[in-house]
């Protein structure tokens, strides 16, 4: 699953800058938010999982709709506004880090020393990745500002999910979160942007509208909060940590982008960050054992 989700949200850099080619960046958020809701709600439906939600997960539904669905789109697509779309949202993939610390200070999980590691790669990865860039950013303050503000948003969205006692599926969770994520960016897109003209898009934009409709934004957002549910919500921030290295490599697969050392080595950093917190915990236990006997 984490394979899987690495792939399609990497990939979906790319194909995101192809959209955005001709999709205002509000319609584009809200469309995406409620072609994923919808979505979700309707496959849990036909698997025959209870969709109306119970009483005692609404106000958890809307809090974390808030954080997790509604700031993060808001944000980076302020952002995205200002400033270049690529590098940029690495920014928002510092998201590990803050979710470490809203988990350590409201309790819910320790900061082991693997743990520990792992954010000094994957963080050292990022800060590879984004330092020829540092010059743009610095050019683009807001920007950068609001892609901040979305990661820390997305990491309380993200321990807030891992915190709250669900009586629902995971699926059904999501879809309503990204419902009511939908309506505010929907009254944003009405006020700041005219609606677009779906007769100029391309066939190439309607391929990158439908995977990004139904792969990051339906398989995706089910495939986090799945890993979200069975692992901590540090470990599952830490995981995200490859998808701007995939991006990277399905950028220049896609648009012909080049490929610089950097690269090379951010990806070598994130490797050693989801080895030191996905693999590295299940063999000192072993090693411990085999001293032993």
């Amino acid at each position: 699953m984490l394979a899987a989700l690495t792939l399609v949200w990497g990939f979906n850099f790319p194909v995101m800058k192809i959209a955005l080619g001709e999709v205002p960046i509000w319609w584009f958020r809200s469309a995406c938010v409620i072609f994923g809701g919808v979505g979700l709600l309707s496959i849990s439906a036909a698997g025959g999982a209870r969709i109306l939600p119970r009483g005692r997960d609404v106000p958890a539904l809307l809090v974390t709709a808030v954080f997790a669905i509604m700031c993060w789109q808001i944000f980076t697509g302020y952002g995205l506004l200002n400033m270049p779309a690529g590098r940029a949202s690495i920014i928002a993939y510092t998201m590990p880090l803050w979710a470490a610390m809203y988990a350590s200070f409201i309790g819910s999980e320790q900061i082991t020393g693997t743990k520990l590691i792992g954010l000094a790669l994957g963080l050292a990865g990022l800060i590879v990745l984004i330092g020829p860039d540092i010059i743009v950013l610095q050019a683009a303050p807001i920007g950068a500002f609001c892609m901040f503000v979305a990661s820390l948003s997305w990491a309380f969205g993200t321990v807030l999910v891992k915190h709250f006692r669900w009586s629902m599926p995971v699926g059904v969770m999501t879809g309503w979160m990204l419902l009511i994520g939908s309506v505010p960016i929907t009254i944003g897109a009405f006020l700041f942007q005219p609606f677009p003209d779906l007769n100029t898009f391309g066939t190439h934009v309607w391929l990158a509208l439908a995977y990004v409709f139904l792969l990051p934004m339906i398989f995706g957002q089910w495939a986090f909060y799945s890993i979200v549910h069975h692992f901590s919500a540090t470990v599952a921030g830490i995981s995200t940590m490859a998808v701007p290295v995939v991006g990277i490599l399905a950028s220049a697969l896609l648009l012909g982008e080049t490929i610089g050392i950097q690269d090379v080595a951010a990806l070598v950093c994130i490797c050693g960050a989801l080895f030191s917190v996905l693999v590295a915990p299940a063999l000192w236990p072993r090693r411990k054992d085999t001293k032993q006997t």
